[in-house]
């Protein structure tokens, strides 16, 4: 079921007691949807109304009427870059600060700034203008939402390169699915509503399937119910309840392991359903301090903290020789009940004698719930 559709004054109420700006999102499972257009319709009543809105970026992707909505609303001039002899245009972030409006209007959030900008994501510009105090409405598509990225790859096909952090829709005021059934959307690509004459047989035998937008739907419409029952939860001020044995999730995440990025996205899907908090812990053994571990391990390890952290989740950094133990240890002293690590590739044998820790997790792992993530599914490049 779609959540109820907020009025724009709803917003203007969150707007109106708030000393950091608010943050609403527009969420859709797919372009063309119309996440832009609402957003556009919106910054109309609310202008009505007598709040200062602007458009910090808004692309109309040539549909015109979207483009007629943006008559009538103040748009702040883009910023032009010079990289290796094309002229890339961007929000200008520093004009929009300057302005100061009560709301501004950002589009595509997922989207990668030109080199040799402030930073290096369009959603790090947001943060930094909520920061500042101005209040936010944007929106994004499903599939490039950090924590779904392996999922949308097998149910569309698509490595999608550009994420969205889980933390920064966390973050959010105001979360509404933008939804369109399947057939209707396919009827706007067909009529040239969404993509130019010439990428419509591509989209159609690719990415625009009723098979793939059926599943991108379903995720977007789940994901958009769940931020709802975050935000009630928060709402009411209280954790919503859990079943005996639920308890917090735990990622291990080792110093160096193939693919540690679908483990941190499965901790974090895992940790959303349960409406719970979550650890990823990472044991240095005496063989992997910093002085004797190598550079590149070192990059991937930091890396990882990185998304981790990025995903909502507290990274935990414990030092052991023996790592099963620290492992299952720091587990029953924190309440976990999840505990989620990655399946070694070499053979059985090596890994009974070798240094895999799975088989003594399990042995012993008591009543924690094992998640043990195959590294082959993953789908991940250099993680």
């Amino acid at each position: 079921m779609t959540p109820e559709r907020k009025r724009p004054e709803d917003f203007l109420e969150l707007v109106e007691r708030a000393k950091r700006g608010r943050l609403k999102v527009y969420v859709g499972s797919a372009a063309g949807v119309g996440k832009t257009y609402r957003m556009l319709e919106e910054a109309h009543a609310l202008r009505k109304r007598g709040v200062d809105v602007v458009v910090g970026i808004v692309e109309t992707h040539g549909r015109p009427e979207t483009a007629a909505l943006l008559e009538g609303l103040e748009i702040v001039a883009r910023r032009r870059i010079e990289y290796r002899g094309v002229t890339i245009e961007e929000m200008d972030l520093d004009v929009l600060l300057r302005r100061r409006p009560q709301v501004a209007l950002i589009d595509e959030i997922a989207h990668t700034n030109a080199p040799g900008s402030r930073h290096a994501k369009r959603y790090q510009d947001v943060s930094e203008i909520l920061d500042a105090g101005i209040n936010v409405i944007c929106a994004f598509n499903i599939q490039h939402l950090e924590s779904l990225n392996d999922m949308i790859q097998r149910v569309t096909g698509v490595k999608v390169r550009e994420t969205v952090p889980d933390t920064f829709l966390k973050q959010a005021d105001q979360v509404v699915n933008v939804d369109l059934a399947v057939e209707d959307l396919l009827e706007r690509l067909r009529s040239g509503r969404v993509y130019p004459e010439d990428k419509i047989p591509w989209a159609l035998q690719h990415f625009f399937t009723p098979e793939k937008l059926a599943g991108l739907r379903e995720l977007a419409l789940r994901e958009v119910a769940e931020s709802v029952d975050r935000s009630l939860g928060a709402a009411r001020g209280a954790a919503p309840p859990q079943r005996a044995g639920d308890g917090r999730v735990m990622v291990a995440m080792s110093s160096h392991p193939p693919r540690a990025a679908a483990l941190l996205r499965k901790g974090s899907r895992l940790a959303g359903r349960l409406s719970t908090d979550w650890y990823v812990v990472y044991v240095e053994t005496p063989q992997e301090t910093p002085l004797r571990i190598d550079s590149e391990a070192q990059r991937h390890l930091l890396g990882n903290v990185e998304r981790a952290r990025e995903l909502g989740a507290q990274v935990v950094r414990l030092r052991s020789s023996d790592p099963a133990k620290a492992l299952l240890d720091f587990a029953r002293t924190h309440g976990v009940g999840h505990l989620v690590v990655g399946r070694s590739e070499r053979p059985w044998w090596r890994q009974l004698f070798g240094r895999s820790i799975v088989p003594r997790l399990l042995r012993e792992c008591g009543d924690l719930d094992l998640h043990i993530v195959s590294a082959r599914a993953e789908g991940e490049e250099g993680a």
